[in-house]
């Protein structure tokens, strides 16, 4: 019995040295898809900062102009969730020439404006009614998801393309994909700073053009494995 088993083993090991191990010609590849897309709706962060000798005086005037904004943005019927407090701050200042104390207070509102037609109303009445901070205007689409599948659709096409262009002068074919590795960054908006300024026009009844939205760029990067046939 243990004669038979030694030999049952033996005969394995071998059969297991005889295989092969069968190589698979492929291809690595990168792909990139690019959507340029012109921005329908943007993100406003605005700020009210209010300085005095008095804290409770300064914390009184920053919220009045704060209610007054708000008041506004209800005027121009954005929807209660395109718009929220971002952050509220009240910090003492010590200035060490005048050995005295003053304060600073500040309240950020971020509005989602989803109609770039009302720009130019919108920024105008908040700042009559007390902004005087405009942290930045981000540009973005309202058809994100889209304009990636069809970033990552263009990317795959490149890739592919990028492969059949290899092997063309080689008499092979580019055959199926073995791996696929989405390298993509995550979309994040460009801001666009904007510093206060009062404009006026020589005909103050003409309608002002002020916003310049330009087109941004939707990315998608890929590596793909191809099977050679």
């Amino acid at each position: 019995m243990k004669k038979a088993l030694l030999i049952l083993s033996v005969l394995f090991i071998s059969m297991s040295y005889g295989q092969e191990v069968k190589q698979v010609a492929q291809i690595n590849v990168s792909g990139e898809g690019k959507v340029k897309v012109t921005p329908d709706q943007a993100t406003l962060a605005v700020t009210v900062e209010t300085k005095g000798n008095n804290a409770k005086d300064v914390k009184k005037q920053n919220d009045e102009k704060i209610e007054a904004v708000i008041k506004f943005i209800k005027k121009m019927n954005l929807a209660p969730a395109d718009y929220k407090t971002q952050r509220v701050s009240l910090n003492p200042q010590y200035d060490y020439e005048k050995k005295k104390h003053s304060y600073n207070a500040t309240q950020t509102i971020e509005i989602l404006l989803r109609d770039l037609s009302k720009y130019d109303e919108l920024m105008e009445g908040l700042v009559n009614e007390g902004i005087n901070r405009i942290d930045n205007v981000t540009f973005q689409s309202s058809k994100l998801a889209q304009y990636q599948s069809e970033a990552r659709k263009l990317a795959m096409k490149e890739a592919k393309l990028k492969a059949e262009d290899y092997v063309s002068v080689l008499g092979q074919k580019v055959g199926r994909a073995m791996t696929i590795s989405d390298n993509s960054q995550t979309y994040y908006p460009q801001p666009m700073y904007a510093a206060m300024k009062t404009m006026e026009s020589a005909d103050s009844s003409a309608p002002r053009e002020t916003l310049a939205v330009g087109e941004i760029n939707i990315t998608a990067n890929v590596t793909v494995s191809f099977i050679l046939e």
